[in-house]
């Protein structure tokens, strides 16, 4: 078993997809938030070492009209990714293999608390059982299709809830922690 600790950290709708049914995001900017209420997302950041991120995520992100938004390493998974947009060079890494593999050659580089990214990724670590925590926040939408967070795994998997707090009087952040 890894040495790493893997977190997921993802917004979901409702009906429990992550994107729209074009890919599209916009809905996580549903609820009003003037303050910019982070929803605990710098405090999470602050504990990680590196962010572990799908090919389809990094795609979006790098597409974003901002400067780039992480400050930790970015390892980005990919099998057919052979090089990066030039606004991105130096910011992240290619990285491949199986889940298991990807994070022994990042535990070999100090890398111990990791936080997955994208829905492919997560499913996948998902069903290699390699995820330690898993921090949830609902938007009160329904989608209606999309992207979906989970996807049927070859086992059943059980988690101890941890704690859940409201943001913005309307959105439900859930933190469980795997049982083992």
């Amino acid at each position: 078993m890894p040495m790493t600790k893997n977190y997921v950290f993802i917004a979901k709708s409702l009906d429990g997809y992550i994107a729209d049914k074009n890919g599209g995001l916009e809905w996580l900017n549903s609820i009003p938030n003037p303050d910019q209420n982070d929803m605990g997302y710098n405090a999470f950041m602050d504990k990680i070492d590196a962010i572990v991120m799908g090919r389809n995520t990094f795609s979006v992100v790098s597409e974003f009209d901002m400067d780039w938004p992480y400050h930790k390493p970015v390892f980005v998974l990919s099998n057919h990714l052979k090089t990066i947009p030039p606004k991105c060079k130096g910011k992240v890494e290619l990285i491949n293999g199986s889940e298991s593999k990807i994070l022994k050659a990042l535990e070999e580089r100090g890398f111990r608390s990791l936080y997955i990214d994208g829905g492919i990724t997560v499913q996948a670590f998902l069903a290699a059982d390699l995820i330690d925590e898993l921090i949830i926040t609902t938007l009160p939408i329904l989608l209606g299709g999309g992207i979906p967070l989970f996807k049927e795994l070859p086992d059943k998997l059980e988690f101890e809830h941890i704690r859940s707090e409201v943001f913005l009087n309307a959105i439900v952040q859930d933190h469980y922690k795997r049982k083992r």
